[in-house]
């Protein structure tokens, strides 16, 4: 298991938050497989710190429905499927498109210029084949733009839907990893367009070229899905 991503929390007064964000983060990122099994003795041994913080961050993960227990009691990845990516999908249009065109009306000049630096740093990430930093940056470059919309609930309701969609980016970077290494991957020019639409103060082409990035990689994932369950069926039939 790779786990270059984790790393020890030491600060007692920290101690549970540390492990809880680190692996918050790592599920948004798609750090992890779908089905995968995350056991306390492991974390533990990885943060460097007792079970009772990793037991924490598991409990509060799995309220939050990034995680599920399974029927031996432990702590498990969700697995993907069909409806729950659709599912996931039109919500987060929904939420992602009205916060797009609350931040055209709301984001300052300083904050405009934080969206294009991080969409900046996105492409130079794929330039460098650094597939988990390019998806780091995806994740700060949408979230500076939505953190501008000035509504916190509607952040935080975002926040969650990227949590729970941490299986299926992960089956998007494993995607994209060798077109990255080889150089045949090309960024996606709608994260261009909603940078010029906001620009324009154009809340309507902003909500547009968000709903279409998302929509996209709903298309491609709904492939990858597909074939992932074909490959189940082949392997159960052997």
């Amino acid at each position: 298991m790779d786990v270059d991503f984790l790393g020890p929390v030491a600060s007692r007064s920290t101690l549970q938050d540390g492990v809880y964000r680190q692996l918050r983060e790592a599920l948004m990122t798609g750090s992890f497989d779908p089905g995968q099994v995350l056991t306390i003795a492991f974390l533990a041994a990885t943060f460097k710190t007792s079970h009772m913080p990793v037991r924490e961050a598991l409990r509060r993960l799995t309220a939050e429905n990034a995680l599920v227990v399974v029927a031996n009691g432990s702590t498990q990845v969700p697995r993907v499927s069909l409806a729950a990516l659709d599912d996931l999908c039109l919500t987060r249009v929904a939420l992602e498109t009205l916060a797009v065109k609350l931040a055209v009306e709301r984001s300052t000049p300083e904050e405009r210029k934080t969206f294009l630096r991080l969409l900046r740093e996105h492409e130079e990430a794929a330039v460098e084949r650094n597939t988990h930093k390019m998806l780091q940056k995806n994740q700060e470059f949408h979230f500076a733009i939505y953190g501008a919309c000035s509504s916190p609930v509607l952040v935080q309701f975002i926040q969650t839907l990227w949590l729970r969609f941490g299986p299926y980016m992960r089956m998007l970077s494993r995607h994209i990893e060798p077109l990255i290494v080889s150089r045949k991957y090309k960024p996606s020019s709608h994260h261009r367009d909603l940078l010029a639409a906001i620009d324009k103060g154009d809340p309507r082409t902003a909500a547009k070229a968000v709903k279409a990035d998302i929509e996209t990689t709903q298309a491609l994932l709904r492939r990858l899905c597909r074939e992932a369950v074909d490959e189940e069926s082949a392997a159960e039939g052997r």
